[in-house]
């Protein structure tokens, strides 16, 4: 993951575990095929478009909590 989102995210998302869960629930659904929500880069791993869901707003602590 990089730091600068890591960072960014941090400041959305107050609760480090919350954030911790979230990136990677989020993971997991990238790989099991879900489309991002946000322009795949090259050099991004999935933690990090995860982190840039967070950051864009793309992605809230309830909508990951809906699809238990």
């Amino acid at each position: 993951m990089k730091a600068e989102l890591v960072e960014q995210a941090a400041q959305i998302i107050k609760d480090p575990p919350i954030l911790i869960n979230m990136v990677s629930k989020r993971v997991r659904q990238l790989n099991s095929g879900r489309s991002p929500l946000v322009e795949r880069r090259p050099g991004l791993r999935e933690a990090d478009i995860a982190l840039l869901e967070i950051i864009h707003g793309k992605i809230k602590v309830a909508d990951l909590a809906e699809e238990v």
